[in-house]
């Protein structure tokens, strides 16, 4: 007998029917002829946890420092628990019945059945590996899909698991580097703050960049400027011309005399090109491109679009979907002649091109782009938004096989202002849709004046006032852009149509987390209250400014730098230039740097340690989660040190200074209002925290205590 152990029931239940066989329903399995088959939920093992190796730390179960850093010489996995933290009675049932299955004497081979990617290899591995019983032949069954086509196709050619080693490498190395940073991280931050901070190797650049953007945008001052700009009518068609100069708010007498010599000049068309032009369709889909074009179009959080795109893969609807691939493996071309040829049958025009553009090996790692399979659903099996998806990927799928091209006239008008500047006027005229009639390519019409070489064109230029626009906040698109490649500027992406960067960048492993995980981490910020997702735009909430802000205090950076370097380490597993252990000790030197003794001056210390004696009540005062604050506040004692002063923060040893001597020495690095520097010592002035300046300084400021403050304006 063969055992088949699948990532989940439904997997299980699609290989059934691919196996040809009629088996019998067991407790937990199905067993036929030839075939025993079996399912986990997931994840059934999870890494033990920090106090599984290091006991000395707190016997009560609280975390302290004692066991931090934990750097385990052999990381040791254990059954899943529950919410409560006890084991999960169904996980350690299903265990035990594969276990034995495994164990079986007539079972001579053993099939990995996790889902097609390093998540569903080490699921099933590490089955495997705690059942006992991994002397016996593995096998690899790996879909690409889940039709029952295709998975009789797979369980003729399976591979010796072997083959699939460095994958499981890769993913074996990831998950303990993200329990290193997530676990030794976490407890840090958490300690250190007081509050519960969830830091992790992906999440934290991921609430950097929306933190980052969303303060340049708070930051940002408009400007006022002019350009020349006319609107006048030729032959009864209004034909706008704006200058390329930009004209600073006080410059606009001179944007004015432009407009005399461009109007004394005159202008006339100088020359008109025309040409027939095929517009190319969009790429095929990948899992995040696929993510961009839903939240763009249909306001779906990523979460919700990929719960709805498995669920249809799931269904043998499309093709594996957490790809980072829009391309085709040349493998596959006769199943894309299948897949067309059943469109075919359905009415759609359709035919089979054999381009670089579809297929191309050198840009797929593991998987190919998102397609329908050769089992396609009537829109009545369906729910709305199902079908919306589904709809989305067959049309894209449909567009880049149309047989009929979509053409265009294009044309581009040159006009002179008597040789002082050309402006370029671009227009397009679909002329036959083509594929434009099942995917919508983002090209409309853009219908330019009548005019032809040598005719005279009306101007009336004058300076008009425009003002300059903040960064946009990250969207849905844009931020799955920025993830995929956090080195490529927004604006260059947005210009180039090669795209042979953005996958240099992910073979490279310089993107912030994967296809198969950006989804879930983004959502667990959401839930975090980390960012807010308001249609298809994220923007930060305060929890995300506070771990941003206090992240900083700790001089914990996290920064997209050092996460590629992880990011490159753990592609270099899968590719077999290095160890697991390599991988590990990237990550571990990194976390150890960040562990080191801060300078006495950017220390904030820890949660609830004392700090000196309150000058107002005489009580203690001790680090509070956001302040030094004396522990008299419930008797109505409000003397309080903020942690962050001006632009500011205040150490331990300054708050110590301080509470002690009612003042300290010069401190560097305020920021007035302004976003001014300045320099200064604070003061405690009875029940109130000052500024206090030399002589030559500006006016004296004042604070009470446990205020924030953004210092003197000027």
């Amino acid at each position: 007998m063969k055992l088949i152990i699948a990532e989940k029931p439904s997997l299980a239940r699609n290989i059934i029917a691919g196996t040809g066989e009629k088996p019998q329903k067991r407790d937990g399995y199905y067993e036929g002829n030839e075939y025993i088959t079996t399912w986990a939920f997931g994840h059934l093992f999870s890494l033990e946890d920090v106090e599984h190796y290091s006991p000395s730390g707190d016997p009560n179960g609280y975390w302290s420092m004692d066991n931090l850093p934990c750097f385990p010489e052999k990381f040791d996995f254990t059954l899943r628990k529950d919410t409560n933290g006890k084991p999960d009675q169904g996980v350690k049932k299903q265990f035990e019945i594969i276990r034995s299955l495994c164990c079986r004497p007539d079972v001579t081979e053993i099939i990995n059945a996790g889902d097609a990617d390093r998540e569903g290899e080490i699921i099933v591995r590490l089955i495997i590996m705690h059942s006992g019983c991994g002397s016996k032949p593995l096998k690899r069954l790996w879909l690409n899909d889940q039709t029952a086509e295709t998975v009789a196709k797979g369980l003729s050619e399976l591979k010796d698991e072997r083959e699939y080693n460095n994958l499981a490498y890769e993913g074996f190395a990831r998950t303990c580097i993200d329990w290193l940073y997530g676990v030794n991280l976490t407890r840090y931050a958490t300690l250190r703050s007081g509050r519960l901070l969830r830091v992790g190797r992906v999440i934290v650049p991921i609430v950097r960049a929306i933190y980052d953007r969303d303060t340049e945008i708070e930051n940002f001052r408009p400007e006022k400027y002019f350009i020349a700009r006319s609107i006048a009518e030729t032959n009864g068609e209004k034909v706008e011309l704006c200058g390329k100069d930009r004209f600073q708010a006080d410059k606009k007498e001179e944007c004015e005399e432009l407009c005399r010599r461009y109007n004394q000049a005159g202008a006339s068309v100088t020359d008109v090109k025309k040409k027939k032009t095929v517009i190319p369709p969009g790429k095929l889909f990948s899992l995040s491109t696929l993510q961009n074009m839903l939240g763009k179009k249909y306001k779906m959080s990523m979460s919700e679009s990929l719960e709805i795109i498995q669920g249809l893969y799931e269904r043998g609807y499309l093709t594996y979907p957490r790809t980072n691939s829009e391309y085709l493996a040349t493998a596959e071309k006769d199943k894309v002649r299948g897949i067309i040829s059943g469109c075919v049958k359905l009415g759609y025009p359709l035919r089979f091109k054999d381009r670089k553009n579809i297929f191309d090996d050198s840009k797929i790692e593991s998987h190919s782009a998102i397609t329908p399979t050769g089992k396609i659903p009537d829109k009545s099996q369906l729910k709305e938004k199902e079908y919306t998806v589904y709809s989305t990927v067959f049309r894209r799928f449909a567009a880049v096989f149309c047989a009929q091209d979509c053409t265009a006239d294009k044309t581009e008008i040159t006009i002179s202002a008597g040789g002082l500047e050309d402006f370029v006027l671009k227009g397009l005229v679909i002329t036959e849709k083509g594929w434009m009639k099942y995917d919508d390519g983002g090209q409309k019409d853009r219908i330019l004046p009548s005019l032809k070489k040598g005719d005279a064109v009306n101007i009336m230029f004058e300076p008009a006032e425009k003002e300059t626009s903040p960064p946009r906040h990250y969207t849905i698109e844009t931020l799955n852009n920025y993830l995929k490649n956090p080195f490529r500027e927004e604006k260059q992406k947005a210009e180039e149509e090669d795209d042979a960067e953005d996958y240099r960048a992910m073979f490279e492993g310089l993107e912030l987390g994967t296809e198969a995980t950006r989804t879930g981490i983004i959502d667990n910020a959401r839930k975090s209250g980390y960012i807010k997702l308001t249609k298809d735009v994220y923007t930060i909430e305060s929890g995300g400014r506070q771990l941003i802000e206090t992240l900083g205090m700790l001089d914990i950076s996290m920064d997209k730098y050092k996460t590629a370097e992880v990011g490159k380490s753990l592609k270099r597993v899968y590719r077999g230039e290095c160890s697991v252990r390599d991988s590990l000790a990237v990550a571990e030197n990194e976390i150890r740097d960040i562990f080191r003794p801060l300078p006495a001056d950017r220390d904030i210390g820890f949660f609830r340690q004392i700090v000196g004696k309150c000058p107002v009540c005489g009580r203690d005062v001790v680090r509070t989660p956001f302040s030094y604050g004396c522990s008299g506040y419930r008797d109505g004692c409000k003397f309080s040190v903020p942690l962050s002063f001006a632009g500011r923060g205040i150490s331990v040893d300054t708050a110590r200074e301080l509470i002690g001597n009612g003042r300290t020495g010069i401190l560097c690095g305020f920021t007035a209002k302004s976003g001014k520097k300045f320099d200064a010592a604070l003061k405690i002035d009875e029940n109130r925290i000052a500024f206090e300046f030399d002589s030559s300084a500006l006016p004296e400021q004042t604070l009470e205590s446990g205020k924030t403050h953004d210092g003197p304006e000027k």
